[in-house]
């Protein structure tokens, strides 16, 4: 028979500090709003939101779309990149 092994909770510990998961959620909040700030009709929709393969709706080139939101997602990624590699126990001192 096998032996029942007693794990010790008592020092279990999270991976990274209380301060690099809020960033992470910050982070995750800051691409999805980026996602969205991408999302808008496409090509061929019209202004009343039927499809018209013969309409063409410069919208998918707007400046929102194809500048700010795609800049938004990448901040995202960098502010996941820096709650990863910041360190939770650097005093301020140091």
């Amino acid at each position: 028979m096998s032996k029942m092994v007693k794990i010790d909770n008592s020092k279990f510990s999270f991976l990274f500090g209380k301060k690099n998961y809020l960033l992470m959620v910050v982070g995750v909040v800051v691409i999805l709003i980026g996602f969205f700030l991408m999302m808008g009709p496409d090509a061929n929709t019209r202004p009343d939101g039927t499809y018209d393969p013969d309409y063409w709706n410069d919208g998918i080139f707007s400046w929102r779309r194809i500048r700010l939101a795609p800049f938004i997602v990448l901040l995202g990624f960098a502010i996941e990149v820096y709650a990863i590699m910041m360190n939770p126990n650097k005093s301020k001192g140091e």
